[in-house]
This record gives structure tokens, C-alpha cells and sequence, in this order.
């Protein structure tokens, strides 16, 4: 190895490739990866229990964490109820989950699983239309983006993730 790269190899382990931004002197939990350069959050929209529709700059001003989940997802199902206790426990952060079971899900049907599995919390969000998957590019379920409050995407986690845990929490209090 060249001394150049291994120069280049110490500084991406110091200082982190790619390393996210730092927020109130605590760094950007894992799974959380954060955007290279952030872009605006796709005009999406979503039904909630009463079957309304809701776009998504709805949120703009805030912090807002989407979890694009499925019934059928065993570990999206899971974090479920971690995502419901992150919710209440940072309310600098909203916390929006959405059901992308697809088109054969009506609202009352994912209020009722919600419900079943400890996470009503979170609120009824189905994407009837399949706008949430298409746009947002969600290949692995479950897929989270965290969006800023001028509607930049900002972070990414596909995967399972302990929303409850202490990390989590402690980092999304501190957001401003």
C-alpha cells in the first residue's frame, strides 16, 4: 500500500467516509446513513384512518421520520412498537409509518393491525397508490428516511433498526 493511501485510509477511519453530520455534538446513530447531498422529499401522499389523504409537506417545519413498512415484513413488523415509544419520547420528531402492504389494504385494516401489534401510537398512514415505495426507492423492507425541517431528505436506514433504544432517543431529543 502506498503511503498515500494508506495517508487516505487513516483519515476515513478517523474522521469516517461519508460520515454523518453531527447534531448537538452527538453523532448520526446507525442504521441511520446520511444523504451525500440531500434532495427534496418526493410529493407523495398517503390515507389515513378515516380513509382523507395527506401529502407529505404537510410536515415541512419539523423533523420527520418515515418508516415505510408491510404487514407481511416480520422485522418491520417488529420495530413496530420501538418506533411507537421513539415517537413519545422525542417531540422534536415526528414519527410517520406507513403501511406499503399496497392496494389491498384500506385504512381500517392497517388501524386494526397497528392496534394488534402494540403500535397505534404511530397513527393509521396506508400508501394506497404505491407512490411511498416508487419514490422514495424502497427496496428493503423496512426502509426509514429522515427528512429535514425544509424537506430534505437527509438520512437513510433500510433495514431493522432499535428505534427505542437509548442512541436513538437521546439523538433525535437533541434535534433542532
Amino acid at each position: 500500500m502506498t503511503k498515500l493511501k494508506t495517508a487516505l485510509l487513516s483519515l476515513g477511519v478517523l474522521y469516517g467516509f461519508g460520515a454523518a453530520p453531527v447534531n448537538a455534538g452527538t453523532a448520526m446513530p446507525k442504521p441511520l446513513v446520511a444523504e451525500k447531498a440531500p434532495k427534496a422529499a418526493p410529493a407523495v401522499s398517503f390515507s389515513d384512518a378515516a380513509g382523507a389523504r395527506h401529502a407529505l409537506k404537510e410536515y415541512r417545519g419539523h423533523y420527520l421520520l418515515v418508516n415505510m413498512w408491510a404487514t407481511w415484513c416480520a422485522p418491520c413488523v417488529a420495530e413496530l412498537p420501538a418506533l411507537a415509544k421513539l415517537k413519545a419520547a422525542a417531540p422534536n420528531l415526528t414519527v410517520l409509518a406507513v403501511d406499503l402492504t399496497g392496494r389491498k389494504e384500506t385504512p381500517a385494516k392497517a388501524e386494526a393491525f397497528l392496534k394488534e401489534h402494540h403500535a397505534a401510537a404511530l397513527g393509521t398512514a396506508v400508501d394506497t397508490d404505491s407512490s411511498f415505495m416508487r419514490n422514495f426507492t424502497a427496496a428493503v423492507m423496512p426502509t426509514t428516511v429522515l427528512i429535514a425541517p425544509d424537506g430534505k431528505v437527509i438520512a437513510r436506514a433500510e433495514g431493522p433498526a432499535e428505534w427505542a433504544s437509548p442512541v436513538f432517543i437521546a439523538y433525535f431529543k437533541n434535534l433542532k
